[in-house]
Parts: C-alpha cells; sequence; structure tokens
C-alpha cells in the first residue's frame, strides 16, 4: 500500500520569519545555526510534517493567557484557531495547520525559542 504524503507549503510569513530568524541569529554571531536549521528543516522536519500531518500539538491545548493573544485569536477566520498546531524542533517552534481535504500542510510561523511570540495579524490575510 502506497504511504499517502501531504503537500509541504511555506507561506509568505513563515519565509518572513526566517528572514528575521537569519538575522537574529547573524546579530548572536551564529550564522552556521541558520545554515543547520534549513538543512534540518529540508531533511526532518517538512518529510516529518508530511507524512505524519498531525504530528505536533493542538495550539489550543494550552491557550494564551494575554489579553493581546486572546483578541488576535478571537480575529482569526471562524474555525482557523481550531485549526493551528505546534511542532517543536530543536530551538524552534513552528506553527501550521493540516488540511486533510486538501492534503497539505501550511507552515504559517517559526520562531527561534529566544525571540517573541508568533504575529497572528500577519498570518491571515484580513485577520
Amino acid at each position: 500500500m502506497a504511504e499517502h504524503l501531504y503537500r509541504v507549503e511555506l507561506t509568505a510569513s513563515f519565509l518572513e520569519r526566517l528572514d528575521a530568524i537569519e538575522a537574529f541569529l547573524l546579530e548572536a554571531d551564529a550564522s552556521l545555526a541558520f545554515d543547520t536549521l534549513l538543512a534540518e528543516l529540508r531533511a526532518s522536519v517538512i518529510p516529518n510534517l508530511s507524512r505524519y500531518p498531525r504530528i505536533g500539538r493542538r495550539y489550543l491545548d494550552n491557550p494564551p493567557q494575554s489579553a493581546e493573544a486572546l483578541a488576535q485569536l478571537a480575529a482569526l477566520p471562524a474555525g482557523a484557531a481550531q485549526a493551528l498546531r505546534e511542532y517543536l524542533h530543536g530551538d524552534y517552534l513552528m506553527l501550521y495547520t493540516a488540511s486533510e481535504s486538501e492534503a497539505t500542510v501550511c507552515l504559517l510561523s517559526i520562531r527561534h525559542h529566544r525571540q517573541l511570540s508568533f504575529d497572528f495579524a500577519n498570518l491571515w490575510p484580513g485577520a
């Protein structure tokens, strides 16, 4: 039986966050860490999400407590907050959604554990 693989897409916001991580690591004099991150995304993270799209925990299993984060979640399109999942890989936390109907995983954001939290306002247009 052939394995059903999901397509993994990198959104514009994910790519912007990668740029921010690169700048963050360059400033910390850790440019090799960025090269390692890119290699791990290709070799491990993307293949894992392609095979196991529900590998990450549901984002709302541990809901945010701040008024700002709750307001941003409330502003998302209907059902969007319920679809959010977190995937932890080394020093990085990724936010993504998985759509069974489209067999697609969308990587929405990534951050180094020492960076600020997710920017929900830029994850979905019109949110």
